[in-house]
């Protein structure tokens, strides 16, 4: 290895010893006869002070360096108090990986501003710096939480496909391929493929999974990829044994993001919200009396961006259900209420943003080829689907949760794409 210890590794054992450290170098300060160097890895900083008279050559070599440039450096460790980790390593040898080209086309440490697709175009050098980093340090803790949880709940992790010959959900906006010659698709979600395994024993499965939607949002809250948490469940009561899971892996995620992410999230400056279980819940009719309060709207439509901002501010907790919306506005498959007028559906909400979607979904053959008709949807699209309901199929349900949607919120970002290591949208299909 061309390190022997991490920054954060070097304590006061390390005092007196030789190291080898590896990283970017983030600042040169020469004063002639004395430099001082910063050394960047992904635990911290930590200085290197060379003295041109004790070795001259390896002065010169390190002065010499644009910043951002990698090196491997080896050298006693000693103690000093006056710097930020209260050691300091005197280079002895020096291996120059790699010169960064000049000028940088951003800075990394420098506080100057950047416009925000200057960062994306350079996406690579935006990942440097630490308040960038932390989101997706986090990011990695609310999946890993997610999951244990979802482990100690009895689900087993599975990965469905991403190309289908149908649309999965039944819409329009989907990519289409050229599949040797033949019209495929990319998945919108891992919806009808999970419930397929519901028919199989394996009645507890969850993915991490990739949305592809060909949708024309331009707006800070919307990606055409993206990822989410998809969790589906069989031999349940109700969508109220759903949302008990649902709210578990948000409580489980934010206690573990509080724990285990200090640092990073005082980077950026955000103090995380537990909430209690359970969450509150409110019907469809009852956020639309709340934003009835606000403007004229049309009972049955769907809850839009703005309608979902008005309910939220009308919510004293930041994480809420909103249920029993009217089936029309749910999917083909989400199973109809005793009066069939209403869906055994919910959506979970922060602060007026939806971060999940979900339902007690249709476990009868029949029903699910009556709804399919009924909204004109091609039945023959769903051949495959419908028959694994054929052969016993347990009463199921599930939700997708976005990951980038419950980050922005959680965190406070005003831009989803600050979530996602490499946007995809509309405008922007690269790097």
């Amino acid at each position: 290895m061309l390190r022997t210890h991490y920054v954060a590794d070097v304590g006061e054992k390390e005092q007196g010893t030789e190291v080898t450290l590896a990283g970017w170098i983030e600042d040169i300060r020469n004063l002639g006869g004395i430099a001082f160097l910063l050394l960047r890895d992904k635990t911290g900083r930590g200085q290197l002070t060379c003295i041109k008279k004790e070795a001259p050559d390896i002065f010169e070599s390190l002065t010499g360096l644009t910043r951002e440039s990698v090196v491997a450096v080896t050298g006693p460790c000693q103690k000093n108090e006056r710097v930020r980790n209260g050691w300091e390593v005197l280079p002895r040898r020096v291996t120059v990986l790699s010169t960064a080209d000049a000028p940088l086309p951003m800075g990394v440490a420098d506080k100057v501003n950047v416009d925000f697709d200057t960062r994306l175009d350079n996406r690579f050098m935006d990942l440097r710096r630490d308040e960038v980093q932390a989101v997706f340090r986090i990011r990695d803790t609310f999946i890993a939480a997610a999951a244990s949880f979802l482990a100690g709940q009895g689900f087993l992790q599975v990965h469905t496909p991403k190309i289908t010959r149908a649309s999965p959900e039944g819409g329009t906006e989907v990519f289409r391929i050229d599949y040797f010659g033949r019209d495929a698709y990319l998945v919108q979600s891992p919806q009808l493929y999970k419930q397929m395994l519901m028919a199989t024993g394996l009645d507890r499965v969850y993915e991490v999974a990739w949305y592809f939607r060909a949708e024309s949002h331009d707006t800070t809250r919307h990606l055409n990829e993206s990822t989410a948490l998809d969790v589906e469940m069989a031999f349940i009561d109700s969508e109220e044994d759903v949302m008990a899971v649902a709210e578990g892996v948000v409580h489980a995620s934010l206690e573990a993001m509080a724990a285990e992410r200090a640092e990073e999230l005082a980077l950026l400056n955000v103090e995380l919200e537990v909430p209690r279980l359970p969450f509150p819940r409110i019907t469809y009719d009852r956020a639309v009396e709340m934003v009835a309060e606000e403007k004229d709207f049309t009972w049955g439509q769907d809850l839009g961006t703005e309608e979902e901002k008005m309910v939220g501010r009308k919510m004293e907790a930041p994480f809420y259900f909103i249920t029993k919306y009217p089936l029309e506005a749910k999917p083909f498959y989400a199973m109809p209420d005793d009066d069939g007028r209403m869906a055994r559906g919910f959506d979970l909400a922060c602060r007026g943003t939806e971060i999940a979607s979900g339902a007690q979904r249709i476990h009868d053959p029949a029903l699910l080829e009556k709804r399919l008709r009924q909204l004109d949807m091609n039945v023959d699209n769903f051949a495959d689907y419908l028959r694994s309901f054929r052969y016993g199929m347990p009463p199921h349900g599930g939700f997708g949760s976005g990951i980038e949607r419950f980050l922005m919120e959680a965190l406070h970002l005003g831009n989803i794409r600050e979530c996602i290591l490499f946007p995809r949208d509309q405008k922007r299909i690269s790097p």
